[in-house]
């Protein structure tokens, strides 16, 4: 029958290792994801609260507490949704990527492997 393909998407940092080796994963298993430039658009807030859905995960989960940003946005495991989501639209940065969202449900390639998950539903 017609190939009822998910549309694909990832959120893609071209200069972080995973997310560069998510994009190599996903194009050999020929997916062409639509890619996200998200340090260059930017993150709306609607986007945020839907990815930390899609991946069930808190919105502080979402963060990279590493990041400089982090600090600089005074961050904590305690704030609030809110701070979290204003620190996320100014500084981009601070999403943890890649992420790779297939219909209603999301991965974080953190390993690469770890996105394959949403693949294996297609064609069943």
């Amino acid at each position: 029958g017609r190939e009822a393909r998910k549309a694909m998407k990832i959120y893609h940092n071209p200069r972080c290792s995973k997310s560069r080796r998510t994009l190599a994963l996903l194009k050999e298993r020929g997916h062409e994801p639509e890619v996200v430039r998200y340090l260059e658009t930017g993150l709306a807030v609607a986007e945020i609260r839907e990815l930390a859905a899609r991946l069930g995960l808190s919105l502080h989960d979402l963060l990279r507490s590493k990041e400089p940003a982090y600090r600089e946005q005074n961050l904590s495991p305690d704030s609030s949704d809110e701070a979290i989501l204003q620190a996320l639209v100014a500084a981009p940065i601070l999403l943890e990527r890649p992420v790779v969202v297939v219909g209603e449900q999301a991965r974080t390639g953190r390993p690469p492997e770890a996105v394959l998950e949403l693949l294996d539903g297609e064609g069943a």
